[in-house]
């Protein structure tokens, strides 16, 4: 259920004027749906009742605590790709044994700490990294639990930055050297090989890559099975699109479990699932203000006062984000360039759009920011890192405060070169 919408003109999020949170703590900010968080959650776990599963959030699409807390409520648990990931996870309430960590390059210190913290397993991607994982468990006198994350060599169909399931990938073990790999893995004595993971990419709006995936993943597991491998649980990733456009179809969450169910109700695992945009995008927005408007002899510009550090989504990507006036009063219609203040042409959220035409000082909701927004936030051209803004029902919550001039420098430190080479 869509929690953004207009009363009298007005855009709301929840049973809360947008026009008041900006009042209150000024723009740029991020605004993000308890409801919606708490609904996709429920939708996308019931979709799999009856059969064993987990899920885990993707912390890198959407790292807030409190947002983390919320879902943990719910019943959710984490997957990471940081010792950083880790700790918010930690700190924000997430059952250890509800973690699984991915990622190509985990340093030894990350190792240790998720070792220390008891999560459920690693998903190694590749000889080396099992290599590093068994020699960390062996110092800590501690068995480490590990899946193998499988490079299965599926077009996902998606922007090719965001692609990590095609044979030219730094991500995962190729499926055509996977039980090579688990044959070693179950040399090292302090590795539990104990699932099997794929993860093919983000933002795919076809079910069809996720089944290949799967019954790839499914015809591994049963040669892992015939050889006296102990498969407990079966990874299957995330990635599941959402629509940024109005034309844009995104399969429904029922849609996915149906492919999916007919592939694994048999199986004797329990199923991870990593959702992650899926859950948390079309829950936020990101909330700018117009600072002014410069009409060219090519075309008329909008700037706002959020930039691509802010939101790098459509610099990085070509990333398209629906943009709509939040006091929706005005008629008139013009096709603009929405752009923001970074020392940079790519800063610009949209080209050529129309949109209604606004004033000095109108607000701008930049939807479906709820994920990669945030989280791939800089300060870039020294511009302090916005609010976070949590909704719930009529009320709202600061749970990340505006970033401070002094939030820029802290930790640098200025040396007397001219004293040190005295």
């Amino acid at each position: 259920m869509n929690r953004f919408g207009y009363k009298n003109k007005k855009l709301y999020c929840e049973e809360v004027a947008l026009e008041e949170i900006a009042m209150k703590v000024g723009t740029p900010f991020y605004v993000y749906s308890q409801g919606m968080l708490q609904d996709a959650f429920r939708s996308f776990d019931s979709s799999f009742a009856g059969i064993p599963h987990i899920v885990c959030f993707a912390v890198k699409s959407c790292a807030n605590i409190a947002i983390l807390k919320l879902l943990g409520e719910e019943g959710s648990g984490a997957d990471i790709v940081s010792g950083g990931e880790l700790y918010r996870a930690l700190a924000a309430g997430i059952e250890p044994a509800k973690v699984v960590y991915s990622g190509v390059g985990k340093r030894a210190d990350e190792i240790e700490f998720a070792l220390q913290a008891d999560i459920l397993m690693f998903n190694a991607e590749s000889l080396e990294e099992l290599e590093a994982i068994n020699a960390c468990a062996a110092r800590l006198g501690k068995k480490a639990g590990i899946a193998l994350r499988i490079n299965p060599d599926i077009d996902p169909q998606t922007h090719h930055h965001i692609a990590t399931g095609l044979k030219e990938s730094k991500f995962g073990v190729p499926i055509g050297q996977a039980m090579e790999a688990y044959r070693y893995a179950k040399t090292l004595s302090h590795l539990d090989v104990i699932g099997v993971s794929c993860h093919i990419g983000s933002q795919i709006v076809s079910v069809t890559p996720f089944v290949d995936a799967a019954k790839r993943l499914k015809n591994l597991l049963a040669q892992l099975q015939g050889e006296g491998f102990a498969i407990r649980y079966l990874d299957l990733g995330g990635g599941l699109g959402i629509s940024y456009r109005d034309d844009e179809t995104a399969p429904a969450f029922a849609e996915y479990a149906q492919a999916i169910r007919a592939l694994v109700e048999d199986l004797p695992c329990t199923i991870i699932f990593e959702p992650g945009r899926s859950l948390s995008g079309q829950a936020g927005a990101l909330i700018s203000r117009v600072l002014y408007r410069k009409a060219t002899e090519e075309k008329n510009f909008i700037v706002i006062d959020a930039g691509m550090n802010d939101l790098i989504r459509p610099a990085f990507y070509d990333a398209w984000h629906r943009i709509v006036p939040v006091s929706a009063n005005g008629e008139t219609k013009i096709l603009a360039d929405i752009v923001g203040p970074i020392c940079e042409s790519s800063d610009c959220f949209a080209r050529g759009r129309e949109i209604t035409e606004v004033n000095q000082n109108d607000l701008l909701a930049v939807m479906s920011a709820g994920a990669y927004g945030f989280t791939m936030a800089s300060n870039y051209n020294s511009r302090p890192r916005i609010p976070e803004i949590l909704v719930s029902r009529d009320k709202f919550y600061t749970i990340r405060q505006r970033e401070t001039y002094d939030d820029l420098i802290r930790g640098e430190v200025i040396v007397n070169l001219n004293k040190e080479f005295a």
